[in-house]
């Protein structure tokens, strides 16, 4: 079996941090999907100064959403290769919400959230009680 293919027993309960990490990807695709659709109908109605930048940006992030929302599903089916995703969506947050914590501004709470979700789901995905449940662990020695 391959290492996608991979997967745990699937009678044994789904241990409460996996679950919390594809919840928390999963917030992450939501959150990304509303400020597409934010950007998408202010660029289309609004009084944006370029329509064509807003549309773009806003299809670009209901596009990227895509991402954290199958890494979401794949993590609630303990799917091994969606762990990988996963880490790369929140160290991918890590300076998104370094930026935001730059400007003085309304978006600095945004910062905060943003750090504070991205290193809580890396924390939760990187333990290895879900390494154990999505079936990634050590190779054996032998099989090298």
């Amino acid at each position: 079996m391959s290492s996608a293919e991979q997967t745990t027993n699937p009678e044994d309960p789904r241990p409460p941090r996996l679950t919390a990490a594809a919840v928390l990807a999963a917030l992450e695709g939501i959150a990304l999907v509303v400020l597409g659709v934010y950007m998408l109908v202010d660029g289309l109605v609004g009084e944006s100064a370029n329509t064509r930048s807003a549309v773009t940006g806003g299809l670009t992030m209901i596009v990227l959403a895509a991402i954290p929302l199958v890494a979401a599903r794949g993590l609630l089916n303990r799917r091994s290769w969606s762990r990988g995703p996963a880490i790369v969506i929140q160290l991918l947050a890590l300076p998104v919400a370094w930026q935001l914590l730059q400007v003085d501004s309304v978006l600095i709470p945004g910062g905060i959230g943003l750090a504070v979700v991205a290193v809580t789901t890396l924390v939760l995905l990187l333990s290895p009680t879900t390494a154990r449940a999505l079936g990634i662990g050590p190779r054996d020695a032998d099989a090298a």
